[in-house]
């Protein structure tokens, strides 16, 4: 090859390569949860699981920029994210409020933890047929609002079954917590056919793998039951933001990269 044509395949290889770079997705990420989601109990909010999350997105070389917003509050449940509260008006003014326009908006929404307990947070215990009910309601009126928009969901996480603080979950609130799972699967399923490559089942693993790692993973806290564990320490945070970022990279690379 002559050095005219070395030189045409050097310029078209770089523009192809950036080309490529161009068609990186942009995203923009709403988590919506409770205290765990928030991070509560950690030292910073960069130690929370949207954080550690985000800052495993950041390191892949599929995706340009990676923005996010926290929009994990302590003790709420389904109930608290209806449209029509303050806290879903937040959500979507969150959702707004990114600068760039044309980055995938992608709702990651983790709740349920608050939903199971017996008694003490809004609504609470919530049946399963009721939590469903809520979290479509939720995932409808954002995506009448952002119809571009990804709504992930992510699978709650163990906690364990002598879990009482403030509010009562124990061995019954833990049983309705597994009863949701395979409802958020169904529903995830149901939109296949409805409006599909709009909602996706997320996470699944983090369940059964804090349930296995708690004593390492979580926080051991003093209850009206003894010592329970229902929060991720630092690591735990780092850990559970990995799956969730894990579960939102595989959603976008299967479904949304060119």
């Amino acid at each position: 090859m002559n050095r005219f044509g070395l030189a045409f395949v050097l310029i078209l290889t770089g523009i192809t390569c950036a080309f490529a770079q161009d068609k990186k997705p942009n995203l923009n990420i709403v988590f919506i949860g409770n205290s765990i989601t928030q991070g509560v109990q950690l030292a910073t909010p960069e130690d929370a699981p949207p954080a550690t999350a985000i800052a495993y997105l950041r390191q892949q070389k599929n995706f340009g920029t990676v923005e996010f917003s926290n929009q994990g509050h302590s003790g709420y449940t389904t109930l608290d994210f209806l449209p029509g509260t303050n806290t879903f008006t937040k959500v979507e003014e969150a959702a707004g409020a990114f600068t760039d326009k044309n980055a995938l908006l992608i709702f990651s929404v983790k709740l349920g933890t608050n939903d199971s307990a017996i008694q003490g947070p809004h609504g609470a215990p919530v049946s399963a047929g009721d939590y469903i009910q809520n979290v479509k309601t939720i995932i409808d009126k954002l995506l009448a609002d952002f119809p571009a928009a990804v709504v992930i969901l992510q699978h709650p996480i163990w906690y364990s079954p002598n879990t009482q603080n403030g509010a009562k979950y124990l061995q019954e609130g833990l049983s309705r917590l597994e009863s949701y799972a395979p409802k958020l699967d169904s529903l995830t399923q149901s939109y296949v056919t409805i409006n599909p490559k709009h909602v996706f089942t997320g996470d699944k693993k983090a369940f059964k793998y804090f349930k296995k790692h708690h004593l390492t993973l979580l926080i051991p806290e003093n209850g009206r039951q003894g010592i329970f564990y229902l929060h991720p320490n630092k690591a735990g945070a780092i850990v559970l933001g990995e799956f969730w970022g894990k579960a939102i990279e595989n959603v976008v690379r299967k479904n949304f990269e060119e």
